[in-house]
C-alpha cells in the first residue's frame, strides 16, 4: 500500500485530496492547525487516516512532526503541500503580509526541503506543491499572497532542476490553480471558480501522471498563457 502525507488537510483541496488517496488505496497522513478538524476527517475512514497537529509556521519543529508521521505510515512515497494562506490587503497591513510569507515562504520551504531531503536519501519519491496561477504576475490588492506563490513557483522549480542533476528518482509536481471554491477565494460572483470536487479530481489525475506542472481547472492555462504576455506597459494600469 502507497503512502502519502497531506501538510494542509483540514479543508479545500487538501482535504479532498485526503478523501481520494484513501479511496485509492493509500495510507494517509493528515496534517494541519485544528485537531477537531482531523479527527472529523480521520473517522470518516479510520483505517487509512493518521493524524499530526502542528503549524506550518512552527519551523524548529516540522521535521520531528514529518519523521514521527512518516514512522506511522511505515514509509513515504508522496508528499502535497496544501497549507498556505492569503488575504486581500489594498491596506498594505504588515501583518497580514507577514503571515502570509511565514506560511507561503518560510514554511512551504521548510517543508518542501524536509520532503525533497527524503526522497533523496530512498532514491524516489513524489513532492507535489498547491502554488498558484496568481504567482505569474502581480497583484495591487494582494502583494504578498502573488509574490509568495512566484516564490513558490520558482523554487519547485529550482528543486525539479536539482532532482533531475542528481539524477535523483524524485519527482516535483506543481499545481496551479485559479479559483477554487474554497475559504482562500474571495468574494462572490468570481471569475471561473470551480468546485473543489472538479479541481481535486483534475489534481488526483495529475499526480497520477507524475505531470511537472498542471494548470486546474484545465481552462486556466489559457489565462495562464494570456497573463504572461499581457505587456508591461498595459499590466501596471489594470
Amino acid at each position: 500500500m502507497r503512502k502519502a502525507i497531506i501538510v494542509g488537510a483540514t479543508s479545500g483541496i487538501g482535504k479532498a485530496l485526503a478523501l481520494t488517496l484513501a479511496e485509492h488505496d493509500y495510507l494517509v497522513g493528515i496534517t494541519g492547525r485544528r485537531t477537531e478538524f482531523l479527527d472529523e476527517l480521520k473517522a470518516k475512514n479510520p483505517s487509512r487516516f493518521f493524524s499530526k497537529t502542528f503549524d506550518i509556521t512552527d519551523y524548529q519543529n516540522i521535521a520531528a512532526h514529518l519523521e514521527s508521521l512518516t514512522n506511522q505510515l511505515g514509509g513515504l512515497d508522496l508528499l502535497i503541500l496544501s497549507s498556505g494562506t492569503g488575504d486581500l490587503n489594498d491596506a498594505l497591513d504588515f501583518e497580514i503580509e507577514k503571515r502570509t510569507i511565514d506560511t507561503n515562504v518560510t514554511g512551504f520551504t521548510c517543508v518542501a526541503d524536509w520532503a525533497f531531503n527524503y526522497f533523496q536519501n530512498q532514491k524516489s519519491g513524489h513532492l507535489v506543491a498547491i502554488s498558484s496561477v496568481g504567482g505569474l504576475r502581480g497583484n495591487r490588492v494582494a502583494p504578498a499572497y502573488n509574490a509568495t506563490k512566484a516564490y513558490q513557483i520558482n523554487y519547485l522549480e529550482g528543486l525539479r532542476q536539482k532532482a533531475t542533476k542528481l539524477n535523483a528518482g524524485i519527482v516535483i509536481t506543481d499545481v496551479r490553480p485559479g479559483l477554487v471554491d474554497t475559504a482562500m477565494a474571495k468574494g462572490d460572483g468570481q471569475f471561473w471558480v470551480a468546485p473543489v470536487e472538479k479541481a481535486t479530481k483534475q489534481i488526483f489525475e495529475a499526480i497520477m501522471k507524475k505531470k511537472k506542472i498542471v494548470y486546474v481547472t484545465k481552462r486556466w492555462g489559457i489565462v495562464a498563457a494570456i497573463l504572461k504576455r499581457i505587456p508591461r506597459q498595459i499590466f501596471d494600469r489594470m
